[in-house]
């Protein structure tokens, strides 16, 4: 074969690459500071009874919002004061924080996927009208990442995996053990706390390459006792409209779980009356905006 015809074959290759590569998709990645979740029992201790929330800025999440509202943590040996406070109110309250503001606070809060609280650190909150104290509610949140199905279906990944995630920079660093959240109504976007961003420069418009996980023998698992949701499939146009179809009729009965709402891709799971519900369902369901209807049934299948 002509020599320039190789050469022509090798550039047309190479060209091709390079073209793939850079239209690999990428993850937007914002820095999660210290905040708060709070049950609406614990907002009316804090600021007073019939007390609501009042919006500051819509979060990139659906339905989540930054109040206007703040109140003072406090450990054994400091504080942190003007701590915000996430809305809407959830079933149990939560507050997240960096190591280095456990540090000041004197606390040991578990690394933790967001809602798993059994156990983990007391705290002290105080508000305008007054202070509660929990036995347990502080952690230091798992890094995550919150995609659509056709994120996932377009990433190659399941709701529940761990990936690393490849982020470029001054001071370019993979992370590791970071878990996939899936649901129709989460927005793509990566949260890493304030120290993760702070030691690798992470700021503004910055973004990382997921990578599949080959090893994770090394990884350190999370703490246990969580409801650890099942692979969300990569689900086509037509299969995806049964399944929705299919849970505007279906009727839960027994025990629902988180994993039971985030499958749903409607806006109401309807339970029987006798169901038992966890705490970790309810606020699944508030976080996907999910309303959880009782009614009378017998016989009711899951």
């Amino acid at each position: 074969m002509d020599q320039r015809v190789i050469e022509k074959i090798v550039a047309e290759v190479i060209s091709r690459l390079q073209g793939s590569a850079a239209k690999e998709r990428t993850i937007p990645i914002a820095v999660s500071a210290r905040h708060c979740h709070l049950s609406q029992h614990d907002l009316e201790a804090l600021f007073g009874a019939g007390y609501e929330l009042t919006k500051k800025k819509d979060l990139s999440q659906p339905g989540q919002f930054a109040a206007n509202e703040t109140i003072t943590i406090v450990g054994p040996r400091g504080s942190l004061e003007n701590v915000r406070i996430l809305g809407p109110a959830r079933s149990l309250t939560q507050v997240e924080v960096s190591r280095t503001d456990a540090v000041k606070l004197g606390s040991k809060p578990p690394l933790r996927q967001s809602g798993d609280i059994n156990g983990s650190a007391p705290i002290t909150l105080v508000g305008p009208k007054g202070s509660i104290y929990k036995k347990a509610g502080l952690i230091i949140a798992q890094a995550h990442i919150h995609m659509s199905p056709d994120d996932a279906a377009e990433f190659a990944v399941n709701n529940g995996e761990y990936v690393s995630v490849e982020v470029g920079g001054q001071r370019p660093v993979t992370f590791g053990n970071v878990l996939i959240r899936v649901s129709p109504r989460y927005q793509l976007e990566m949260h890493v706390d304030t120290d993760e961003a702070n030691a690798t420069w992470i700021e503004g418009n910055t973004c990382g390459r997921i990578r599949k996980q080959k090893d994770r023998d090394h990884l350190v698992p999370l703490e246990t006792g969580i409801e650890t949701p099942p692979p969300f499939p990569a689900e086509t146009a037509k299969e995806s409209a049964r399944i929705l179809e299919k849970a505007k009729t279906s009727i839960f009965s027994g025990l629902l779980t988180q994993r039971d709402v985030q499958n749903c891709l409607n806006d109401e799971l309807v339970v029987d009356k006798q169901t038992i519900i966890t705490p970790l369902a309810r606020d699944t369901a508030r976080e996907m905006g999910i309303s959880i209807k009782m009614i009378e049934t017998k016989g009711a299948k899951k």
